[in-house]
């Protein structure tokens, strides 16, 4: 009797969208690593762009080396995990907010509708250098981010 109305509530809870590009992230110190999966095992690391090396239009902190590129108007799924400490990727205007725990995958969707950059960092204290760990997504139309992913793809062949 106790355990029904959970059981309800967890099958009312279970996601039933289909994602359409699922990215798995790995959180480093203090970097990133990123893999979209989905396309050929298309794999990078993300770093903080030193102050020494900035253009006049980064932004000191938070622009990194390696942007994530994800399409607009879809289902977007993360899968964050850690390979040291606990990291959190936070990116605050897509209101998301995922821990990453070493030996653990979570999981969570997001939707960005226009195009743009987004900017967030890790928001977890994980050492000492903890917030040199920033994230940047740029939001491309769909067709770009198949040239992308074209482009991308042709270039790991060249090695």
């Amino acid at each position: 009797f106790i355990a029904f109305p959970s059981l309800r509530l967890l099958y009312l809870l279970d996601e039933i969208n289909e994602p359409l590009i699922t990215l798995k992230t790995i959180g480093h110190q203090w970097y990133w690593s990123y893999e979209y999966s989905d396309f050929m095992n298309i794999e990078f690391d993300s770093y903080m762009i030193p102050t020494n090396d900035l253009n006049l239009n980064n932004f000191r902190l938070l622009d990194v080396d390696n942007r994530i590129i994800l399409p607009m108007n879809s289902q977007i799924r993360i899968l964050v995990t850690a390979a040291d400490v606990i990291h959190s990727w936070t990116i605050p205007a897509l209101g998301v907010k995922i821990d990453g725990t070493p030996g653990r995958l979570n999981q969570t969707n997001f939707f960005m509708n226009r195009p743009g950059l987004f900017y967030g960092q890790c928001s977890e204290i994980c050492g000492a250098n903890h917030s040199f760990m920033p994230i940047v997504i740029e939001s491309i139309p769909t067709n770009f981010f198949i040239k992308w992913i074209m482009n991308y793809s042709n270039s790991l062949d060249d090695w």
